[in-house]
């Protein structure tokens, strides 16, 4: 069993340099795996990325959010991005393998598909189906509140996201040397951020997802 991303980059098309996202969200899919047997951008701001463990899903999603949440907007004055990213985690069976991770099937691929056109219906950011529906009910009640906040991420918020997904053993005084700021500083955004909040989320994602594949 596998985890798909299905996703795409909202409101690419106002920023007149596309590489301020297209060069740092290529190197962090890089660092995943393969293109384009793991992971593609196509029609410019739309990509899939393949997971081959699915409780790793929630979490490189989150990733990704953040890194383009921390893109600077088209208007300098303002403290959040221009750029936000949908996106739709599929979790199931791998019945083909394509040279393309676009030409892959199987109900992972469908289930990503699926929700991807929900959640563009719902006006929501982020959601997940699996084989399991009692699970989807459940862990996209968790990803809708998580929603209120992860859109309203400023650039700062979504800096400090980011090294925490990464770092997950950090101090935030060891956060605020890769920033620069003091640990208060570092407090401050942590808690504007919902950072706590959000990683009991992500954690229990893990759990639950692993549960369901013993």
């Amino acid at each position: 069993m596998i985890s798909v991303i299905k996703g795409d980059i909202t409101a690419s098309r106002k920023l007149l340099d596309q590489e301020k996202w297209l060069i740092p969200l290529k190197k962090l899919l890089g660092s995943w795996g393969k293109t384009p047997e793991k992971w593609e951008l196509v029609w410019g701001d739309f990509f899939q990325i393949e997971v081959a463990n699915p409780e790793e899903a929630l979490k490189k999603a989150l990733e990704i959010k953040a890194l383009i949440k921390k893109i600077q907007p088209v208007q300098e004055s303002k403290k959040i991005s221009t750029l936000d990213v949908r996106m739709a985690i599929g979790i199931g069976e791998k019945t083909y393998t394509g040279k393309r991770v676009s030409e892959s099937n199987g109900p992972a691929f469908i289930h990503a598909g699926e929700q991807f056109d929900q959640l563009k219906k719902q006006g929501r950011s982020i959601g997940v189906k699996s084989p399991w529906p009692e699970l989807d009910e459940e862990l996209n009640l968790y990803l809708k509140l998580a929603d209120t906040f992860m859109d309203k991420w400023s650039i700062s918020s979504a800096e400090i996201i980011e090294i925490a997904l990464k770092n997950p053993g950090f101090t935030q005084t060891e956060i605020g040397e890769i920033l620069g700021i003091k640990q208060s500083g570092v407090s401050l955004r942590w808690n504007r951020a919902h950072t706590d909040e959000l990683l009991e989320v992500e954690k229990m994602f893990n759990k639950k997802i692993k549960s369901k594949l013993k």
